[in-house]
């Protein structure tokens, strides 16, 4: 006979259940806090009610009258019973400053030790404190009572702490009642969403939607940001808003062909290959993907799925990662550097040759003042000077020279906001990058920048921005020169992080901001990188295509 196996509960029932749970300690929960807020609560009203009673109790003069007499209790604990029977507190016990009780609710304790702390009454302070005493824990006051100068005696009121408990219990009863209720009506309303949750999922369970989830694993496996699918003679299936932000394409594009979209011809070829592509860096007009792609089959090729993700801003900031690692290792050359010169200042100066000493370190000052003031004469536009000194201490470092051009000439304050710092580092600074990297091994290593406006008048930015950077190296085939800006060309080997990025990132800034890139041979040889940017005024100038950057 077959023992019949239960079915596993739905995903819908995990869910009630799951959910009940929690509202039922959530409700718990709410329910423990006020319970003990209201505790305290009472407690503290307590402590205040206690102090009253004692004050007043302290400020009668019947008291202060009552202890003069021999026989104080006489007096004092008729007058004591009357107050704890009309302010409803469970003692007031009122002593000598030696601590000996003149009163208590039990007179069996008249006459005896009073325990507590009366130190800081003593003092003449006011306080409360939590103590067990003769009737159990409770919240009590302690106050002296003053008779001109001198402490005559100290009274002690309090509330029993089975008494405080009893006060907040029918609160509490009324509390759980409404948490009950609660829990009730979050269980219902629980059901009646699972239940609708059981008609959308058909009553599966977990491995049954599991399984569902597995005839879809391919199309989901890449997802990032970006979504395009496409079947399997490459027309686009599917794409969702990320991926039509990312690529940059509007309108109805689905059941079109990747070839029709007018996308870059790298990221078109990747999009076509038919083996998978993972992690792969790619340039559309102003955007850095990556891109992963993941065919589709089931006995045969079904299509693919694409993924996109943007790191434009992180390729942005890995850039700045690596000039300022160009930057330190630069400092740390010419701390090296610094280090050695002092040496020789120093061991100068021990020879006695002082005026040498004088001599050798004015003439480095002047040399490092005068790089200075060659770059800020010739750029006084502040980021790229700084990025101008910053790179000439990084080509030093690699046996190349970087020379300003002496026909440059850049003010501060030309360039419009419609250029931002950013992308002029990212321009200037890949172009200088390449051309020390084509330099580095020439017979005279060296790279000259320029850097100039054309066609400004007085009336302020209305002309363009001129960048030129010549280096001495090998130059570029004419052969290659429409092919040296694409992303992942290269004329030297590849590193470990790829190689071929930079200038393809340079020509995204430019074509961002409607500029000209181009490249020739130089005088002498090697490769002139030119670039020019127009200089719009903010109100005139247009806004940047591509969405969010």
């Amino acid at each position: 006979m077959r023992i019949p196996v239960p079915r596993p509960r739905s995903l819908a029932g995990q869910l009630f259940a799951m959910q009940a749970v929690l509202i039922a300690v959530v409700v718990a929960g709410y329910a423990l806090f006020t319970y003990v807020s209201d505790r305290g609560q009472a407690e503290e009203a307590a402590a205040r009610q206690a102090t009253a009673v004692a004050r007043s109790v302290a400020d009668s003069p019947s008291v202060r009258e009552a202890i003069r007499t021999p026989n104080p209790t006489a007096e004092l604990q008729p007058y004591a019973m009357q107050i704890m029977h009309d302010t409803e507190v469970d003692f007031v016990t009122i002593m000598n400053p030696a601590g000996i009780r003149w009163t208590h609710p039990d007179v069996d304790e008249i006459g005896k030790h009073f325990r507590g702390n009366t130190a800081r009454a003593l003092k003449g302070e006011t306080f409360t404190e939590t103590y067990t005493g003769t009737l159990g824990p409770s919240v009590r006051a302690v106050t002296p009572i003053v008779d001109g100068r001198r402490i005559v005696g100290l009274v002690s009121a309090g509330i029993k702490v089975e008494a405080i408990s009893k006060r907040v219990s029918d609160q509490v009863t009324a509390l759980f009642g409404v948490a009950a209720g609660a829990l009730a009506l979050g269980a219902v309303g629980t059901y009646v969403i699972n239940a609708r949750l059981r008609r959308h999922t058909h009553g599966m369970n977990a491995a049954e939607l599991s399984r569902m989830h597995d005839y879809h694993q391919a199309a989901l496996h890449a997802v990032r940001e970006g979504l395009l699918m496409l079947d399997g003679q490459y027309r686009v299936a599917l794409v969702n808003d990320g991926g039509r932000e990312l690529l940059g394409v509007g309108g109805d594009v689905v059941g079109r062909s990747v070839a029709d979209l007018g996308l870059p011809a790298p990221l078109t070829g990747a999009l076509l290959a038919s083996e998978p592509r993972v992690d792969e860096v790619h340039l559309t007009a102003d955007r850095v993907l990556v891109v992963n792609t993941s065919p589709v089959s089931g006995g045969e090729r079904r299509g693919t799925v694409v993924t996109l993700r943007d790191v434009t801003e992180l390729q942005s900031l890995m850039g700045e990662l690596d000039s300022e690692r160009g930057f330190t290792q630069a400092l740390r050359s010419q701390a090296h550097e610094a280090a050695n010169r002092l040496h020789t200042v120093v061991s100068l100066i021990e020879l006695g040759r002082a005026e040498e000493a004088v001599e050798f370190a004015t003439a480095e000052l002047e040399l490092a003042q005068a790089l200075t003031d060659q770059v800020v004469a010739a750029v006084s536009e502040p980021v790229l000077a700084a990025l101008l000194l910053g790179k000439t201490a990084q080509a030093n470092e690699r046996g190349v020279e970087l020379v300003v051009s002496e026909d440059s000439s850049l003010d501060d304050g030309l360039l419009p906001e419609s250029l931002p710092a950013r992308d002029l580092v990212t321009i200037l600074g890949n172009l200088i990058d390449n051309a020390v990297d084509a330099a580095q091994g020439s017979v005279r290593a060296r790279v000259t920048v320029r850097a100039s406006t054309d066609g400004c008048g007085e009336g302020g930015p209305g002309g363009e921005l001129v960048l030129r950077v010549a280096d001495t190296g090998t130059g570029v085939d004419p052969a290659h020169a429409s092919q040296v800006f694409e992303r992942g060309f290269s004329t030297k080997p590849a590193g470990p992080g790829g190689r071929g990025l930079g200038l393809a990132l340079v020509r995204q800034a430019v074509h961002r901001h409607e500029g000209t890139l181009s490249v020739a041979e130089a005088e002498g040889g090697g490769a002139e990188f030119t670039v020019r940017l127009p200089l719009r005024t903010t109100a005139a100038a247009a806004p940047v295509s591509g969405g969010k950057r």
